[in-house]
């Protein structure tokens, strides 16, 4: 059972250190490596491989994670009536440019040149 539980803790160190490794030095890395491979007996270059996977891992799936949470955002907004303001932005320069066109179409109206009204 001692085994186990020290395997144990060691996994979940390993764990810890993937989520925080993301703001990890390379420096920072190899003193974790040293202290993971003294606790638990391993190479320090086998551990560094593991930490460096998981990074790369974590540093994926968070992007990922990261992109899935926008798109269930947006569509929460929508069912809400919300508006995201990359969309109101949007939205606004479309009508901008909508009234642009109008004003282009329409017949020249007097005083319509800015200059005010002659009496």
């Amino acid at each position: 059972m001692a085994g186990s539980d020290a395997l144990r803790e060691l996994v979940e160190q390993l764990g810890l250190a993937a989520i925080g490794a993301v703001s990890l030095t390379s420096e920072r890395a190899d003193r974790l490596a040293d202290e993971l491979a003294a606790r638990g007996g391993l190479r320090r270059e086998d551990v560094r491989v593991v930490i460096d996977d998981l990074v790369g891992r974590w540093r994926s799936d968070a992007g990922r994670v990261g992109q899935r949470a926008s798109v269930a955002l947006e569509g929460w907004f929508e069912e809400f009536g919300l508006v995201t303001r990359d969309r109101f932005d949007e939205l606004e320069l479309r009508v901008a440019q909508l009234e642009h066109r109008l004003r282009l179409l329409e017949p020249p109206t007097p005083g319509s040149d800015g200059a005010p009204p002659r009496v």
